[in-house]
């Protein structure tokens, strides 16, 4: 057994996300968002040096060596599956590991809204999840593509990096590549996934130019695209995309944008009321005519008003505000735990107190 797994069983047995060992630094865990550290001694670089080269092959050492950082999946049976990331920095070696259930969490465990499910019906058109790092993203976008492996007969291939759920064949068939493995980059996984016969196609990560032109190609040749982004709201992500474009094709793409993108889910972790685990609220922005205009339109800085304004319209798109405000009406969250992430701090106070007062 490694040396390092004892502490990993601990981040399992406490229900914590992360396992953080450096040089330097005593070993820490994070537990519902919250840094803490275990009761054991401040590392030396030769003991965290021991810790991380235990667990790692031949090529990710070279990897380590040379680049002076690997990125890899660690998997201790019995536990799970822990994304890794070990580095060099300046007291000496550190890695951190992320915990990944074996379980897959399903859109009822995450308690998300019905316009959630609905997207997993959805024929073709792209799908962005959003928000910022550790807030969950991996998590909502594996729930739903459990819910589509669970109910319908598609090829579904996900380009991630590294693979962290692993989803086993129910109702459809799924490949899952990672990219360093068994393809060079999300944009060369995703070429090469256009011909594979795919119904769903996942990018773990929409990082490039390329490969967001490709993601958009393929949800207009009627392909289902799902993909993530690191930003904090459904226009922000809309302006990331057009961003990325040379500027004379930016009115094209928006005019490619304001039909193709089905919708954008922003998400923000929220510690439950007691203490006990976290809770997502989604800001949710569903394609109807309104939305297409102001995408086509270059008008993306009118949605969160658009959003405010609407509370929750029929299709099911939401402000982020609102779903915190439900939240707190079903007694999930405190009303300072969601003024931490709302958009609108004191008009969501006002809100909350005459809720609250009313019951």
């Amino acid at each position: 057994m490694a040396r390092i797994d004892s502490f990993l069983r601990v981040v399992a047995d406490q229900q914590a996300s992360d396992l953080h060992l450096h040089a330097g630094k005593v070993p820490t865990i994070r537990h519902n968002g919250q840094l803490i550290r275990l009761p054991f001694r401040t590392l030396s670089d030769a003991e965290a040096r021991r810790f991380v080269l235990e667990i790692l092959t031949p090529e990710q050492r070279d990897t380590l060596e040379t680049e002076r950082q690997v990125d890899f999946m660690y998997a201790l049976e019995g536990v799970g599956r822990f994304r890794a990331s070990a580095l060099a920095q300046n007291d000496g070696l550190g890695i951190v590991l992320r915990f990944i259930p074996a379980r897959i969490p399903s859109l009822r465990d995450l308690a998300f809204p019905p316009a959630v499910s609905r997207l997993t019906r959805l024929g073709q058109g792209l799908v962005l999840i959003t928000g910022p790092t550790g807030s969950g993203k991996t998590t909502t976008l594996a729930a739903i593509l459990q819910e589509i492996n669970r109910t319908s007969k598609r090829h579904i291939i996900t380009i991630e990096d590294p693979i962290e759920y692993v989803h086993q064949p129910a109702q459809s068939v799924v490949t899952q590549r990672e990219v360093g493995r068994h393809t060079e980059s999300f944009a060369s996984g995703l070429r090469a996934a256009l011909r594979e016969a795919p119904q769903v196609v996942v990018v773990g990560e929409m990082r490039d130019l390329e490969t967001m032109q490709l993601a958009l190609s393929a949800a207009e040749t009627g392909l289902l695209v799902f993909g993530t982004l690191h930003t904090n709201s459904a226009a922000k992500a809309v302006d990331r995309i057009v961003d990325m474009i040379p500027e004379d094709a930016r009115e094209e793409v928006r005019g490619l944008l304001s039909v193709v993108l089905k919708a954008v889910i922003a998400q923000h972790l929220c510690l439950r009321t007691g203490g006990e685990g976290r809770i997502a609220a989604l800001e949710i922005l569903l394609q109807n005519h309104a939305v297409a205009n102001l995408i086509r339109e270059n008008k993306t800085y009118q949605v969160d008003a658009m959003l405010q304004s609407s509370a929750r319209d029929s299709l099911g798109s939401q402000s982020l505000d609102g779903s915190l405000l439900r939240h707190i009406e079903q007694g999930s969250i405190t009303l300072e735990e969601a003024l931490r992430a709302a958009n609108h701090p004191d008009s969501l106070r006002r809100q909350a107190l005459a809720l609250l007062q009313n019951r």
